[in-house]
């Protein structure tokens, strides 16, 4: 009873991970976020745009997980050093992101131009996302190297928690655009959301560096 606690306590812990830094990572003020916020305001493709997001994550996701498992089980160092790296990364990030929030902007997105065909929504879409270069940064050195440290069996676990998150982000920032465009016209908002983002990122470059000199 008590192995089969710990193992569901350990699959929680994990997925949570996965789910917290993934969230950390994708939401923030961006191109492709920009991207999805303006095509749902005008109610173009967005289920379309949202599924491209989704699926590129988690492949994105899923082969740096794969990939750098494969690498780092036999390079004990190289493993030292991509986690001592991504808790760098996290603190820089979370720090620009506090900075951000000192001085807010809003994000402007409002609907105008033609009718844009689903072909070239796509198309821009994607190189939002693929012609990004810290899409790779953070899904597969980032998340991979974090995913890749988990242990062999839960590493799913890590992958499907930011599935999730990948999945709740770009769902609510597409269908929920309406909802949402009043409130992050101001720059509280976003002052508030960077807040978040930059202490979370803080808090998981702090307990990156823990688990190493554990």
């Amino acid at each position: 009873m008590e192995a089969g606690y710990d193992t569901r306590a350990m699959r929680w812990t994990v997925f949570t991970t996965g789910f917290l830094l993934a969230a950390a990572l994708i939401i923030a003020i961006g191109a492709q976020n920009a991207y999805v916020l303006r095509q749902a305001l005008r109610r173009e493709h967005i289920a379309a745009i949202v599924a491209f997001c989704i699926v590129a994550d988690v492949v994105l996701m899923t082969v740096g997980v794969a990939g750098l498992a494969n690498v780092l089980g036999n390079a004990p160092v190289l493993t030292t050093a991509l986690t001592v790296g991504g808790a760098v990364f996290l603190a820089w990030y979370g720090i620009q992101a506090l900075r951000r929030a000192l001085k807010p902007q809003s994000l402007q997105a409002a609907p105008g131009g033609g009718s844009l065909p689903l072909r070239a929504a796509l198309a821009q879409v994607a190189g939002f996302t693929l012609l990004n270069p810290h899409v790779y940064l953070d899904t597969v050195l980032l998340l991979g190297s974090v995913g890749a440290r988990q242990p062999a069996d839960l590493r799913g676990w890590f992958v499907g928690g930011a599935a999730v998150a990948s999945g709740a982000w770009f769902s609510s920032l597409g269908f929920g655009a309406r909802l949402l465009a009043p409130l992050f016209a101001k720059p509280s908002a976003w002052r508030a959301l960077d807040t978040l983002v930059g202490v979370t990122m803080l808090a998981l470059a702090s307990l990156l560096l823990i688990q190493q000199l554990r």
